[in-house]
């Protein structure tokens, strides 16, 4: 009796823990390669070189972590939402004249609203300003194309291709 009520407890106190987990959806999963900047009216906390070192890095995506370069993110928390064009606009745009200015324009996104992909996780290093994964939070412009920003530089990144494999 004891035996099982061990088990029991044992069980109770790891399904709450696995019922919550979730992955990385399949549609980010694989290889991609940050492609270019994207030229936007922001004010950026990084200069020139900063924003130029994450051009040619991958961002790989499994269905439990993300990589990019040395820095993993093991089983984050997701959020997954659709964000319209003008909720982007106003949750990432300064509120002056002189403030920020992004919108889907700018990045190339033509239609009414894209899926934004968040992995929530603990700060992992300070990269020039910001604490940040690349790839940790993304708009997907299309099944072959991201959009993820960096101390309010927005990047690009493509699908790598891998011969043979059914998403290339």
């Amino acid at each position: 009796m004891t035996r099982n009520l061990r088990c029991l407890t044992l069980l109770l106190t790891v399904l709450p823990a696995s019922a919550g987990a979730q992955e990385i959806p399949a549609e980010i999963q694989g290889k991609w390669v940050v492609s270019r900047i994207i030229p936007t009216r922001t004010i950026t906390c990084w200069d020139q070189k900063q924003a130029d070192r994450l051009i040619g890095t991958e961002i790989d995506y499994t269905p439990e972590t993300l990589r990019w370069q040395d820095l993993i993110v093991s089983r984050p928390s997701i959020g997954i939402s659709e964000i319209t064009a003008g909720q982007f606009h106003d949750d990432y745009s300064g509120g002056g004249a002189a403030d920020s200015q992004v919108d889907f324009r700018q990045l190339g996104i033509s239609a009414s609203s894209v899926k934004k992909i968040v992995l929530k996780h603990k700060p992992l290093r300070d990269m020039g300003g910001e604490f940040f994964v690349p790839g940790d939070e993304v708009l997907i412009k299309n099944s072959n194309t991201i959009i993820f920003s960096g101390c309010n530089v927005y990047f690009e990144a493509h699908r790598k291709r891998i011969v043979g494999h059914p998403n290339s």
